[in-house]
């Protein structure tokens, strides 16, 4: 049997993994939420928040008088760490999802569109990465 913890809230055994999974999920909701309000502070207009399609997930999309800027989040305990979660895997994933997206646009894919790095550390402060596929596309 896996190790388990007991849940302040319930005093119910709680498997320490999916304890770690869900302060997790919890801390990426709420770093998406800084970078949100930071990017309308500079005034984008938020248009999706962790927009779904068939290959992945785009976590945040905001509208600017010259395009689409797409963000992905990051967080982890430094910035190094955060930016090192972006695989090329993932990127690739992105990129594929970018497309689908595009597509639901009156413009499609003639829309000018930018990929930013949110890198988010423990402290909730945000490192900001502009046009940060630029080399993978």
């Amino acid at each position: 049997m896996a190790r388990h913890e007991r849940c302040f809230d319930k005093g119910q055994p709680v498997d320490t993994r999916m304890a770690r999974g869900h302060m997790s999920y919890h801390a990426g909701m709420a770093a998406e939420q800084i970078v949100a309000r930071a990017y309308i502070a500079a005034g984008y207009r938020l248009v999706a928040e962790r927009w779904r399609g068939r290959r992945g997930e785009i976590d945040l999309i905001f509208s600017t008088a010259i395009g689409i800027v797409m963000v992905e989040v990051k967080t982890s305990k430094f910035f190094a760490s955060a930016a090192a979660h972006l695989t090329p895997a993932q990127v690739k994933r992105l990129c594929a999802t970018a497309d689908e997206y595009l597509a639901t646009l009156s413009d499609g894919s003639l829309t000018d569109v930018r990929f930013d790095v949110a890198l988010v550390d423990q402290t909730g402060a945000v490192e900001f990465l502009e046009n940060a596929f630029a080399g993978y596309v």
